[in-house]
């Protein structure tokens, strides 16, 4: 028993080592490599999530190393803890739209007449992410808006390489559409929406549904600080967010390349440019071009950089990431012109901004009606911190509200 009690303590003693090494690494990484502009209003709060990615990533990376397990399979572990409780007045089912899981949220209220429908698409780079990491913004948006959210929990990467995640996402909605009424849904006011990376996955989806007559047209789309072009990273707020937290410029490219399953040396290549073929600079420059940006977005800081000397080869590796699935920017315009109302969320210190920026241009240019919330203290991520206890922020409130008011009054 005694042998059995030291070695208990002898465990816990380790880990508490363990843990004091991780997390000084984290705060030294972060307070080393981050840099935070002094107009942002919450620092610490940011600094403690960050500290705490950190040492997620880190503990992942070695327990990969040590053969344990992947980095992401870790990552994902760790999410399964947290999972937000389903509001009283929601019901939650379970479901697989045509082979894709799905979280049905349905306000348990009798309603007059069939309710809107909400395609939820969640963010964490195509690799990280889930239904349950959502619960608690799916829930908020369906009890709030009187709608019917369904959160869909595509296939991952790298196990799943792309386009795996947009056509889950694509058929997971079409099922919707075509079987609305069993939902309560009214099949003329099907949204599709999303944060981050799902963010992507609701464009690509609706630009993929704008040629589908036999169906009927989305009513509108939510797009939450997505990605829109893998061109030039070296816009005004990859300059002067590249180094603010969460989401750095350089992990862009790193986690990019985990992504599409390509070796991750060639991330440097990507955030160089020499990956895009000369006649592609002529064709997409002008949806990419800085001067498509406002001038109040360069104020903190911005020198054009322009493209690296073209690479065939590292082309023939990258090419997938200039396709319209991947960079949705380059649709044509006979696509971007019959897209839906849209709602699109840019952050201020967040490095994707412009690519929010870039594409709300385009759509504006085509035609599109468009209303444009932009975070004036908002980061990347920032909507999951709407209800999170003492790391909750304000920002992340106030973007809540404006989706659910989006949502509301469609």
């Amino acid at each position: 028993m005694e042998l059995l009690l030291g070695l208990l303590l002898g465990v816990i003693g380790v880990i508490g080592i363990l843990s004091l090494l991780f997390l000084s690494f984290a705060i030294y990484y972060d307070l080393s490599r981050s840099k935070i502009p002094s107009g942002f209003d919450s620092p610490l709060k940011l600094r403690v999530i960050h500290w705490t990615l950190i040492m997620v990533v880190i503990v992942g990376k070695c327990l990969e190393l040590l053969g344990v397990c992947s980095q992401f399979a870790f990552i994902r572990f760790l999410q399964r803890f947290w999972n937000p409780r389903v509001d009283p007045s929601l019901s939650a089912k379970d479901l697989h739209f045509d082979g894709v899981p799905v979280r049905v949220y349905q306000p348990k209220a009798p309603s007059a007449g069939p309710r809107k429908g909400f395609m939820f698409f969640h963010g964490g780079a195509g690799m990280i992410g889930s239904i349950g990491c959502y619960q608690d913004v799916c829930s908020k948006i369906a009890k709030e808006s009187d709608s019917v959210v369904v959160s869909v929990g595509y296939r991952l990467s790298p196990e799943h390489l792309p386009p795996s995640q947009y056509k889950d996402c694509l058929a997971a909605t079409i099922h919707l559409i075509q079987n609305a009424a069993s939902h309560g849904v009214d099949p003329s006011k099907i949204i599709v929406g999303g944060d981050s990376a799902g963010g992507n996955y609701a464009t690509v989806v609706a630009q993929k549904l704008v040629e589908r007559s036999d169906l009927p047209k989305l009513r509108a789309q939510v797009l939450i600080y997505g990605t829109s072009q893998a061109m030039d990273l070296n816009t005004p707020s990859y300059q002067q967010n590249g180094s603010m937290p969460p989401l750095f410029r350089e992990n862009v490219a790193y986690f990019g390349m985990k992504y599409i399953g390509k070796d991750t040396s060639l991330a440097g290549q990507l955030l160089k440019g020499s990956h895009v073929p000369d006649s592609m600079r002529l064709k997409y420059g002008k949806w990419v071009s800085p001067d498509n940006i406002p001038e109040r977005f360069k104020a903190r800081g911005y020198k054009q950089v322009p493209l690296a000397p073209y690479e065939p080869e590292v082309y023939r590796q990258l090419s997938e990431t200039l396709e319209d699935d991947f960079s949705c920017l380059f649709a044509e315009d006979s696509v971007i012109q019959k897209l839906p109302e849209t709602l699109t969320v840019s952050c201020e210190y967040d490095v994707l901004r412009d690519d929010t920026l870039l594409y709300k241009k385009r759509l504006e240019d085509n035609g599109v009606k468009v209303s444009w919330f932009h975070v004036e203290n908002g980061f990347h991520g920032v909507l999951n911190l709407f209800d999170t206890g003492v790391f909750t922020v304000p920002a992340a409130i106030e973007l809540m509200n404006r989706i659910i008011d989006f949502v509301k009054n469609l």
